[in-house]
């Protein structure tokens, strides 16, 4: 009999959080992978990733359409809800023998809820961290709800255990987007024009030689507050005059105040230097991070991948307050002078030495030969 492992993929990053161990699931023998798109990864507007995920060679099983529009933290829990109902009769009628969910998007506590209450087993990828925001009850409350656990760093696996998991049951495997960066340092030239391929909106610029990139998101708990801090960084970085390639944020309550600061910088006219994208290749935009001067923002690309890459980073705000980090991150607060202070210093430092504080690229291996082998166990008890 094949084991049936579903995975549920709700928005732009998951997919490069998830694809090497996907691609080593579906190699296994007596594994059937059951793919499973819902939420924002099925929006254009936050850049639908079914095109790289179909691309790749799989079959996506169902999709579930359950954003409500809105971006504020209304309509999150409203798309919440929805996402729950609607993967419960995904589940039923798809009838995995193991669910996985990845990370802390408030879109998955729909996929953990839904597997937890069906008596399907529950993975967990990338468990036991701190963050700001929503994400770290999100995080943690999926961990209570999982079954087993796939986590990056030897911190993290001891959070989970202090939270009352059993350690039979939490993996220390490794982050699997570092895969997708391994493979990037063997092969780091960019095949692309990514002008051409990925469109967008903006100048096309001459990024052959230095350039920046701005990747910011809204913080949930500070969403009345996400203009004025991507206003912020948007100044910084225009003050410094190098190309900037923005990528446009994701579904989390406040990404409307983000995207009408990009926006009102495009109608005063001060984006001569400026070219916005809503999504591209995992493997693509990771070269082009490893080509660009400096990172700026509040992704977690910049924690992991930038750390395994040793591209500099400037973290700005409280989005990633707590997460392990390399010493390519610089921490600041949304303040234009103090923001492009610190990208000046990461523009005159260079790259830093490669960290493998989350993983050395072997990671989803890992994963799928567990997720292939782990007990099929839904009862549990806290551990203490």
């Amino acid at each position: 009999m094949s084991r049936k492992v579903c995975i549920v993929i709700t928005a732009r990053p998951s997919y490069s959080r998830i694809r090497s161990t996907m691609l080593s699931l579906r190699e296994l023998p007596g594994v059937e992978l059951q793919v499973v798109l819902a939420a924002s990864s099925l929006l254009d507007v936050y850049g639908n990733v079914a095109e790289f995920i179909q691309n790749d060679g799989f079959e996506v099983k169902a999709r579930v359409y359950s954003v409500v529009d809105g971006a504020s933290r209304l309509t999150s829990a409203k798309t919440t809800g929805l996402g729950l109902i609607e993967l419960a009769t995904v589940f039923d009628n798809l009838k995995p023998d193991l669910v996985v969910t990845i990370a802390d998007r408030f879109e998955t506590m729909s996929t953990a809820v839904a597997a937890a209450y069906m008596h399907i087993p529950l993975a967990h990828i990338q468990g036991g961290e701190i963050t700001g925001s929503i994400d770290e009850k999100v995080r943690h409350s999926i961990t209570k709800l999982a079954d087993t656990h796939y986590v990056s760093t030897d911190q993290a696996r001891e959070y989970v255990i202090r939270m009352g998991e059993s350690p039979d049951c939490v993996y220390k495997t490794g982050c699997p987007s570092i895969d997708i960066a391994a493979d990037v340092l063997k092969s780091p030239e960019l095949p692309v024009n990514i002008f051409e391929k990925y469109g967008g909106v903006g100048h096309i610029l001459d990024i052959s030689a230095d350039f920046i990139v701005l990747m910011q998101h809204p913080v949930t708990n500070e969403s009345t507050a996400a203009r004025k801090q991507m206003d912020a960084s948007l100044e910084a970085v225009r003050r410094l005059g190098l190309p900037v390639l923005c990528f446009w944020p994701n579904l989390d309550a406040g990404s409307d105040g983000i995207s009408r600061a990009i926006r009102i910088l495009r109608e005063r006219g001060h984006d001569e230097h400026f070219h916005f994208f809503k999504n591209m290749a995992g493997n693509d935009f990771l070269r082009l991070l490893l080509r660009c001067k400096c990172i700026v923002g509040n992704s977690s690309v910049a924690i992991r991948e930038c750390s395994f890459l040793g591209v500099p980073a400037v973290n700005v705000g409280t989005r990633q307050k707590g997460r392990e980090h390399a010493p390519n991150v610089l921490h600041v607060g949304y303040d234009v002078d103090a923001i492009a202070a610190a990208v000046s210093q990461q523009l005159a430092h260079g790259p830093y030495p490669s960290s493998h504080l989350y993983g050395d690229g072997q990671a989803g291996p890992r994963i799928a030969k567990l997720l292939s082998e782990v007990p099929l166990e839904t009862a549990k008890k806290l551990n203490y």
